[in-house]
This record gives C-alpha cells, sequence and structure tokens, in this order.
C-alpha cells in the first residue's frame, strides 16, 4: 500500500490532541497508541511533534516520575481543546463527503 507520510502528518497530530484530551501522555506510550492505528513513528519524529504542539500552546509539559526514571508527559491547554474540538468538527464533514455522499 502506498502511503504518503505527509499527508498523515495531520492524522497523527490529531491523534496526540485526542489521547492528550483524555489523559497525561508521554512519548513511548504515545508511539505504541500509534503503532495500534497502523501509523509507525521513531522517537525522532514525535519529539518534534509533540514541542511543536507545546509551541503553539496545544500541550503543556512537565516532569514526572514513573518507574524511578524521570519522563516528559504532556496534557492538553485550553487551546488545544479549542482547537481540538474545530479540527473534530472539520473532520466530521470531510467523513461525510467522503463516505456518506461524494463521488
Amino acid at each position: 500500500m502506498l502511503e504518503d507520510k505527509d499527508l498523515y502528518a495531520g492524522f497523527i497530530r490529531l491523534h496526540i490532541l485526542h489521547h492528550a484530551a483524555t489523559e497525561r501522555i508521554f512519548g513511548l506510550g504515545i508511539i505504541e497508541e500509534l503503532a495500534r492505528h497502523g501509523y509507525k513513528i521513531s522517537p525522532g519524529t514525535l519529539y518534534p511533534i509533540l514541542h511543536g504542539l507545546e509551541e503553539k500552546g496545544y500541550l503543556v509539559s512537565m516532569r514526572e516520575e514513573a518507574g524511578g526514571r524521570i519522563r516528559r508527559v504532556y496534557e492538553l491547554t485550553s487551546t488545544g481543546r479549542q482547537v481540538l474540538q474545530s479540527a473534530k468538527e472539520k473532520v466530521r464533514e470531510l467523513f461525510g463527503e467522503l463516505f456518506e455522499g461524494g463521488p
């Protein structure tokens, strides 16, 4: 199957925001979650995406201890929640065109 990574980049960002809306996320956890959806993404690709979402104000990060190790976790901000809601409306509209009534 032919895949276009640029095309899927937006889907990956939406997945990240969606999961951050329900719980704190962290790098390895979100890599595993994305893999369950068929996205193979390396840390070298994921972390710049997370940092970019944080720079835009959609996520905020903090350090957290887990199993004796410190890891960076991310939470959705109120701006991120608004952006996610707007994106959901756009996805719903696109889904309708792609699968429910379009050619």
